[in-house]
């Protein structure tokens, strides 16, 4: 009897099968009292060829627009602006690899106003750039004076604003220390991708991509609420060796110019960093530079340009005489501040904050000249080239008008 049962299920469910139209599947209701299997469906016969030429020749010219709209903006391929540190951690580790005389540690500013092709030129020294956008030096200088390799000079850049800021500039510096002392698989795989696809192709900036550019559209979506649009888009542009410049957009394009201008100019709070945060601040500071110095290495800290609106909010907010001033007093070191440095005056600054390529070079050579006479650790070459001023980079024009 169950042998005729289960001949008659089988029966009816290929007799079902074969009732069923083309491109239908079996469902339960043709199989009763029966386990289902894997559901089936005939596949109807297709030019499967032409349509996947098809499709690749889409995904190719569509993709073709897209890098060619993004380089119309300015963007260019192998640009590793992004914030994810992995080519700092591996500038950062070539201090464990080697012997480093040279490194520049700090913010935005010294990142972006720095030209290493004319350090070494001046010098025959190529610095690393360990400088971090956004964030303090001083996390960066501690992890630096707690490793014994290090016995060069550190170049420290300082916009007090952040170095002196315990509670908002300092998580870039963490994460990317983090990144240096450990680094996933996956995220190594992904960044040996990024190396191989990245010089090709400036779609892949992480600042312009359509889901970060979508965010943009509306200013305020909820109000009250500091939304993308309020934040900073664009600002540098870098490559794999450290070096790093203002995006060369922001020297032309105004509108781009005043929006990063009105970020910075929201981003310190109105009222000046209490007594208490500064000392602490000058402490860990001298701690770290005399464990550089017990080694044979040594620090000098630099102070770039910023522009008149930004230099008012800036003293207000701390002082030069409570933070550089008793800074280098504190720890007893040597500084270079760009009211004290004559090539840095009206240089150009499209934003406010950073200055631009070619202004940068001039500032460089200022700076590092300046260096070379406060720490025997840089000497100048014999063939160095000859100095730069401010009309290396600033037309008759301009700086008539300022």
């Amino acid at each position: 009897m169950a042998s005729f049962i289960s001949s008659s299920e089988e029966t009816t469910v290929e007799t079902s099968h074969q009732a069923l139209p083309s491109g239908l599947r079996l469902t339960a209701a043709d199989r009763p009292g029966v386990a289902q299997p894997v559901p089936e469906r005939d596949i109807p016969d297709q030019p499967w060829r032409t349509m996947s030429l098809v499709v690749l020749v889409l995904v190719i010219l569509l993709t073709s627009a897209w890098e060619w709209k993004m380089r119309s903006l300015k963007l260019v391929p192998g640009d590793e602006s992004d914030g994810t540190y992995d080519s700092w951690a591996r500038l950062r580790h070539q201090v464990d690899k080697r012997d480093v005389p040279v490194l520049i540690l700090g913010d935005s500013r010294i990142l972006y106003d720095t030209d290493l092709d004319r350090v070494a030129q001046l010098t025959g020294v190529r610095p690393i750039q360990l400088a971090i956008v956004g964030s303090s030096g001083l996390p960066i200088l501690e992890d630096i004076a707690d490793d014994s390799h290090f016995k060069g000079l550190a170049i420290v850049g300082m916009a007090e604003t952040a170095f002196f800021d315990t509670k908002h500039s300092v998580a870039r510096p963490k994460e990317a220390l983090e990144l240096s002392h450990w680094e996933s698989p996956s995220k190594r795989a992904s960044y040996q991708i990024q190396r191989v696809i990245s010089p090709g192709l400036a779609m892949l900036d992480e600042d312009y991509q359509l889901s970060t550019l979508i965010f943009h559209l509306d200013p305020d979506w909820r109000p009250g609420v500091r939304g993308p649009y309020h934040d900073v888009w664009k600002v540098g542009e870098s490559g794999t060796d450290g070096q790093a410049w203002i995006w060369r957009r922001l020297e032309h394009d105004q509108r781009l110019a005043d929006h990063a201008r009105s970020v910075w100019h929201q981003l310190f709070p109105p009222f000046p960093i209490d007594d208490k945060s500064i000392n602490a601040i000058l402490a860990r500071t001298k701690t770290a530079v005399d464990k550089i110095r017990a080694r044979g290495g040594d620090v000098v800290f630099v102070r770039p340009p910023s522009g008149p609106d930004m230099r008012a909010i800036e003293d207000k907010h701390v002082p030069r005489a409570r933070a550089w001033d008793a800074l280098l007093a504190y720890t007893h070191t040597n500084g270079i501040h760009t009211d004290d440095l004559p090539a840095s005056q009206n240089l150009i600054l499209p934003e406010g904050s950073h200055l631009t390529h070619a202004c940068a070079t001039v500032f460089t050579d200022a700076y590092i000249r300046s260096v070379a006479q406060l720490t025997p650790m840089l000497h100048l070459k014999p063939d160095a080239p000859t100095a730069l001023s401010t009309k290396d980079c600033v037309s008759p024009s301009v700086a008539r008008a300022e």
